[in-house]
């Protein structure tokens, strides 16, 4: 009105009215960094940290059922049984004959041709497929009767028979075939040392860094040391991951719910480690199952023996496949991922923005002592980045953290991949059962499609079961928030 009392203008009410945004998630103040002016210069504001004011959300955890799980030696058989039934389609594959034509065609009056067939290879192949198996009778003899009688006769008499049955059957190969040939018996030993035996970092001694000071003769003197040194600890790296694989059964990590961000980020990195040893164990085992069973056999056949090359390869390729959905089944089973599941909660993520995206908004200097909530900003090496999970610990330029929480932040990921391998695997068997036209197709297909249907049975349990757990609402658990 002309002449009345003017209130405030629109520009002092947004500047004086409203409080500032960084006033209400608590400033940077309290992360090393306060707010600035227009000109530039720092305000100082005794404003609390960030957590002082705002609270991370609770991480509530959910309860699995116990699913019942084979037991070390149940699998072991279980596990054997299917590498023999390969092996012995593996042999049909090469060795099958007409054995339906009449007798006066030059085709064999039986299926296979047992006189091309090297037995001694086969016993070399099934001795070294047992291994496992040998490995759990010994290991639960070791664990049921210790000090009794019985435990150590049951472990020499395995001991002793597999013993005498690979040096039997490597002197009658010596003696009828070549040193080429006889190379692919031992080569899977060679990518063993390296995968399995040096997984243990901290044994690493690292060099010093002022090394570089010693005189040439002083090198010269220490060389038949240091390799003497080397071997010596080779062997005995060798000895101790064979002992600690005979002693020490597998067993799940406990997960106790810390809340320091140190012991947070000291749990997910021995987690790591164990998973990435799990997987190792995975990877080797079924790559060594598939070389003794589909392709070793391949390596014998005589230069005259006709096969089919693209079959054969085939089975090679579903015989890994389905040799390391079985292990990664049993050595990563619910407990344990629900177990990855509850540190990738706790660790929480941090998402990395464009330089000049969310200039207004309030933002941070990243600590490693905050549990950060979700949706702050922060800035670290001259990044800016957005927390992700409710709680956020991880280090925002750390990939391997960002990886752990990619991979078990959902804890039904890695079973929902190992149904979609299975699944495919199981339809395309189906498929080439009904397209297949030869008998030893029909019989390799029937017989493999058995065992795959047992793994995926047991996976789809899973799959529902933890389904149902997991969707379940976390209020009725009556679980406290950790």
């Amino acid at each position: 009105m002309p002449g009345g009392r003017r209130g405030p203008s629109r520009q002092q009410l947004s500047r004086s009215a409203l409080p500032s945004l960084q006033t209400l998630v608590g400033g940077s103040c309290g992360n090393g960094t306060g707010l600035r002016n227009r000109n530039g210069s720092a305000i100082s504001l005794s404003a609390p940290p960030i957590t002082a004011l705002i609270t991370p959300e609770p991480v509530r955890h959910c309860r699995i059922p116990d699913l019942p799980l084979d037991g070390s030696l149940l699998f072991e058989f279980l596990f054997f049984i299917y590498l023999l039934v390969a092996l012995f389609i593996q042999y049909i594959n090469i060795y099958k004959t007409v054995w339906w034509y009449p007798y006066n065609h030059p085709a064999s009056c039986t299926s296979l041709n047992f006189h091309l067939i090297d037995y001694h290879l086969a016993a070399f192949i099934t001795v070294m497929l047992a291994r496992r198996l040998v490995w759990a009778i010994i290991s639960e003899a070791s664990q049921v009767g210790a000090t009794s009688l019985m435990g150590y006769m049951v472990r020499l008499v395995l001991l002793t028979l597999c013993g005498w049955v690979l040096c039997w059957t490597l002197v009658n190969l010596f003696r009828s075939h070549s040193v080429l040939n006889l190379l692919f018996l031992g080569y899977p030993f060679g990518v063993y040392v390296p995968l399995c035996c040096f997984h243990q970092d901290s044994r690493a001694q690292p060099l010093p860094a002022d090394c570089g000071y010693l005189v040439q003769d002083q090198v010269a003197d220490d060389g038949a040391s240091a390799v003497s040194s080397l071997v010596k600890d080779f062997f005995s790296l060798l000895w101790e991951s064979l002992r600690e694989q005979f002693n020490n059964p597998t067993s799940i990590p406990t997960h106790s719910c810390p809340l320091s961000p140190d012991l947070i980020r000291n749990e997910v990195e021995c987690l790591k480690a164990d998973f990435n040893r799990r997987i190792k164990e995975v990877l080797f085992n079924s790559l060594f199952s598939a070389y003794y069973v589909a392709f070793l056999p391949l390596c014998f056949v005589k230069s005259t023996q006709y096969y089919d090359m693209r079959w054969s390869c085939e089975h090679l390729i579903m015989v890994w496949i389905n040799a390391f959905v079985m292990l990664t089944t049993q050595l990563l089973p619910p407990k344990y991922c629900d177990l990855l599941h509850r540190s990738a909660a706790h660790l929480g993520k941090w998402q990395k923005l464009e330089h000049g995206s969310y200039s207004n908004a309030p933002q941070h200097i990243w600590s490693e002592n905050t549990i950060w909530p979700q949706g702050v900003l922060v800035r670290r090496s001259r990044c800016l980045y957005k927390a992700v999970g409710p709680y956020n610990v991880a280090v925002p330029s750390d990939v391997s953290h960002a990886r752990f929480y990619f991979l078990f932040h959902r804890p039904l990921r890695l079973l929902n991949l190992l149904i979609l391998i299975e699944g495919s695997v199981v339809c395309y068997q189906l498929y080439s059962l009904l397209r297949s036209e030869k008998w030893n197709h029909t019989l390799s297909m029937a017989l493999i499609l058995f065992c795959n249907y047992y793994v995926l049975f047991k996976l789809l349990r899973d799959r529902i079961v933890l389904g149902r757990a997991y969707s379940y609402p976390l209020n009725n658990y009556g679980l406290k928030a950790h």
